[in-house]
């Protein structure tokens, strides 16, 4: 959904990133550690700090790619390394807000696999030659969601907000995952015809 803003994003991300002189790499990790902070700040229930650097963390994944773009300095270990460090944020993030009690083990599992098949699943259709970055909760989206639902839940007082958050973060993650199932078997299946075809 906010794809539709990324190229616009995209052009000022772009100008601040070609007048910092980082090797984008190390940005990233960064951008990994705030969020392990993060993680650590839900755990002891700074749920508004908390969510502060969650956006302080998607600001640095953003500036990566950008320094990466702008300065010609992208590259395949750099693409990989942003992918890892991204799950491994997500990962801590719900962690966090499961040591703190506001949600269950069972809800944090569910959370955690449904972001990471969100991922693996563009993955694995880009191997097949199939651009998927179609669905409802990328992971900006989530970023979004978990940090609007703390600060919900931290100005109300009421932690049950932030299960429900965790709770619509998960079933949307699952609905992009169906998208993506979708999406890729509707555009395979017209290459695979083609391809027999094409053998003959």
């Amino acid at each position: 959904m906010l794809n539709k803003l990324r190229p616009e994003a995209n052009k000022i991300t772009n100008q601040i990133g070609s007048k910092i002189n980082i090797n984008p790499n190390i940005i990233t990790i960064t951008g990994f550690l705030i969020s392990l902070f993060a993680c650590v700040l839900y755990a002891n229930n700074y749920i508004i700090p908390g969510a502060i650097f969650i956006i302080i963390s998607g600001g640095f994944d953003m500036l990566d790619g950008a320094i990466a773009r702008s300065q010609q300095r992208k590259s395949p270990f750099g693409g990989f390394l942003d992918s890892v460090c991204d799950r491994f944020s997500d990962g801590v993030i719900i962690i966090g807000i499961l040591y703190s009690g506001y949600i269950d083990p069972i809800l944090a599992c569910l959370a955690i696999m449904g972001s990471f098949t969100v991922s693996y699943t563009r993955s694995r259709a880009e191997n097949a030659g199939i651009n998927c970055t179609v669905g409802i909760a990328e992971r900006a989206e989530r970023l979004l969601i978990i940090v609007i639902g703390s600060f919900i839940s931290a100005l109300t007082g009421s932690h049950l907000i932030l299960y429900i958050t965790i709770v619509i973060l998960t079933v949307l993650s699952y609905i992009t995952v169906l998208q993506r199932m979708y999406y890729t078997w509707a555009n395979l299946e017209p290459k695979q015809v083609e391809e027999i075809f094409n053998e003959k």
